[in-house]
């Protein structure tokens, strides 16, 4: 009798912008005896799968503005090039690495996810273009990938791969985005320079989303079958207006790629870069995350500080437990998955690009020694921390970007 088909490696992206309260994030204890701090502690059903990291940082992203100089570059681990428009600059993600060796073994090669539109215009205080704060994932140096925002949408390109049937929605789409690419083109010659670096941005992104729709659309024709069903019926009814909830929706949606095989890797955006969305839907809160994290040691700007990045921390905790419900052969999804959870800065009113707050939930198809909290020497490489990662996923590389090699500790063997 075979041997059953090994189940396939997934990993993703959590970004959450504007830092932590870092005296409740960092645990106290290093390896496997440590106790979650208060802000990780909803990670307690799934801290054996569960990997704390200390003193990681991104050297590129060390100089520039507070924000989008580090958040762009959270994944690239390069330094983007200040501009006010078109000529961006920045690497190529570790995400699209990895979907790069993975792209013809599923539909969709990877997953981006967001619940803020794009940023447009030139932020005045530091001259950037707010699109590098709309971003994580890149396909290269120059292309930003868009972001589904609607988790309908996301849905129903996910049922499309798996059922294998190409519905008149589809067909509208491609129709749409053709016409949408058609007339942005002829309105280029026609209007000043300024809104043409508005549009170039405009345009970069509709391709992107043009290949994906194409690729989930022709799911159907390739030799792929979905490892899981997909009940029409629970179907989201549209993008919420509720934060928390449309935050939700898109973590079921990126578990439901996931336990599909429909794709293997995805990123999903919290909040755009200088996020200031309120939370006063949480008790004890009353402003907005930006404003906040900007604390100056205020005793309880950092109280309700805390209290947000514990509320993030929950919605990872929530995607790591419905992964674990996920049986997957003799083990589950998250036990074949490697899900990160960061933000490109550490403390948020020093905009500190030192210590990031990093996590790393699931065991990486029996590759990660999950169930630690791993200290490094201050400002070890976040690549290498990438770099194993591919080499679990099956996309090993040299290096990525300033690299030094494997993260010590983080793979067993």
């Amino acid at each position: 009798m075979a041997a059953p088909a090994k189940a396939p490696v997934r990993m993703a992206f959590l970004y959450m912008p504007n830092g932590v309260n870092v005296a409740n994030w960092f645990p106290k204890e290093t390896g496997r005896q440590f106790e979650l701090p208060l802000t990780l502690s909803p990670l307690a059903p799934v801290k054996n799968e569960l990997t704390v990291l200390s003193n990681l940082w991104n050297a590129n992203s060390k100089g520039g503005d507070g924000h989008y100089v580090k958040e762009a570059a959270i994944l690239t681990c390069q330094t983007i090039r200040k501009t006010q428009g078109a000529d961006l600059a920045n690497g190529v993600s570790v995400d699209q690495v990895g979907a790069k060796a993975v792209k013809n073994q599923t539909p969709l090669p990877s997953l981006e996810l967001g619940v803020t539109p794009v940023a447009i215009g030139v932020d005045a205080v530091v001259g950037y273009t707010r699109v590098y704060g709309s971003h994580i994932a890149w396909s290269d140096p120059i292309t930003p990938l868009a972001r589904e925002l609607n988790p309908r949408s996301v849905f129903e390109r996910l049922y499309r791969a798996a059922s294998g049937t190409q519905t008149d929605q589809a067909k509208m789409d491609t129709l749409l985005i053709d016409r949408v690419l058609g007339d942005a083109k002829s309105l280029r010659s026609r209007i000043g320079a300024a809104d043409q670096i508005r549009l170039d941005e405009y345009l970069s992104l509709m391709r992107s989303l043009e290949d994906r729709v194409k690729r989930a659309s022709a799911g159907a024709q390739r030799e792929w079958k979905s490892r899981a069903p997909i009940d029409p019926k629970s179907a989201p009814t549209g993008r919420p207006v509720d934060h928390a909830e449309h935050i939700r929706l898109m973590l079921d949606m990126m578990a439901l790629a996931f336990q599909t095989d429909t794709t293997r890797v995805s990123t999903l955006m919290f909040g755009n870069s200088v996020s200031n969305v309120s939370f006063r839907f949480l008790e004890g809160v009353s402003a907005g995350h930006h404003d906040v994290s900007h604390h100056q040691n205020d005793a309880d700007k950092l109280r309700q500080y805390q209290i947000i990045n514990q509320w993030h921390v929950a919605q990872y905790a929530h995607l790591l437990q419905r992964l674990k419900a996920m049986p997957e052969g003799d083990s589950n999804v998250l036990d074949n998955s490697m899900i990160v959870f960061a933000s490109a800065l550490c403390d948020g009113n020093k905009h500190d690009p030192h210590k990031l707050p990093v996590l790393v939930g699931g065991r990486g198809g029996g590759r990660v020694d999950s169930g630690q909290h791993l200290v490094y020497s201050v400002d070890s490489p976040l690549s290498n921390l990438y770099v194993s990662m591919l080499d679990a996923f099956g996309a090993p590389v040299e290096r990525f970007a300033d690299s030094t090699g494997p993260l010590a500790g983080f793979l067993k063997g």
